[in-house]
């Protein structure tokens, strides 16, 4: 059984779309982090970043004690090779799909994210940052489309946990100020993962888990501003 500790955001869907296309056991724990749930001391001890998602494995491949994991694309790597599947199991397929997800975590990531919170919540509007976070956004979704545009269904051939990474940061591409038809083998790709059944429900969980938005004007404070202070 797998526990998984979780929030409505594009690094929370990547886990629970795994999960449920390998069809594994999971507990869901939703943590709310826009009441600072994520500062809770029995949750840090898993997820010291203060971050979402984080999980615990009880019954890890080796047979020994439950193993814990933060950060969303160490989680995706540990399952895909738990499970044998979505990652190549040769060298140079795994690695295709190794770059892909790095690639997503320090690049697509990152950088929609600071699009998210300069376009949409920053309380000043400072128009260098929002370009630069939209046109940044824009260059990684054109290296994208480039990936794709040889008519291959996935990013690194295969359907993989490269593209459980990448999907839900895509999904919010209207907030990202970004036009899917400027990218059509982009959108392809995107329309294909939509319409998997584990993605529907990945994301129809979602929907019993949180409705509401998940920046208000009282959450900002747990949420934006943290510094060396708020580690616990």
């Amino acid at each position: 059984m797998i526990d998984l500790y979780y929030w409505t955001t594009p690094n929370g869907h990547k886990v629970t779309m795994f999960l449920e296309e390998a069809g594994l056991p999971y507990r869901l724990h939703p943590i709310n982090i826009s009441k600072g749930e994520q500062f809770a001391l029995d949750f840090l001890k898993i997820a010291p970043n203060n971050r979402i998602p984080a999980m615990v494995d009880h019954a890890p491949a080796d047979g020994g004690a439950p193993i814990s994991l933060f950060e969303s694309g160490a989680i995706l790597l540990y399952l895909a090779d738990k499970s044998g599947r979505f990652i190549a199991q040769d060298v140079r397929g795994r690695n295709e799909v190794l770059q892909w997800l790095f690639w997503q975590m320090g690049g697509l990531g990152p950088m929609a994210g600071q699009n998210h919170h300069f376009v949409q919540y920053a309380p000043e509007r400072i128009p260098y940052a929002m370009e630069r976070y939209v046109k940044e956004t824009s260059r990684l979704y054109g290296v994208l489309n480039k990936q794709l545009a040889d008519g291959r269904e996935f990013i690194a051939g295969e359907y993989s946990i490269a593209d459980m990474a990448c999907y839900p940061w895509v999904v919010p591409h209207e907030r990202q100020q970004q036009k899917l038809a400027d990218f059509p083998h982009l959108t392809r790709w995107f329309e294909r993962i939509g319409q998997r059944p584990a993605t529907v429900r990945a994301y129809e969980l979602a929907k019993t888990i949180n409705t509401t938005p998940s920046v208000t004007a009282e959450s900002r404070s747990v949420l934006f501003g943290q510094d060396a202070k708020t580690v616990r």
